[in-house]
């Protein structure tokens, strides 16, 4: 019975890892395809510069804010176990 508690608090630990490892990885991602298409429509009308680089911060920052909680969450769940 011990070694059951045990096991499922390790593996709630490894999937809060997991959890943590997969939002980075998600908002890599994420802020990186921003980045690149905000590049792209800059190159092609450069005179939405200033329009395009707030939006561009705007998706960045809710893409960072949704991965932060993400990671809260799974930290979260290894410490509470």
């Amino acid at each position: 019975m011990l070694t059951a508690l045990l096991l499922a608090a390790e593996v709630a630990k490894m999937g809060g890892a997991i959890g943590a490892g997969l939002a980075v990885i998600g908002a890599g991602i994420g802020i990186g395809k921003i980045g690149g298409q905000a590049m792209d429509a800059m190159s092609r009308q450069p005179e939405k510069m200033g329009d395009l680089r707030s939006s561009m911060i705007i998706a960045a920052a809710l893409v960072e804010g949704v991965a932060f909680l993400a990671v809260i969450v799974a930290l979260l769940a290894v410490v509470m176990k």
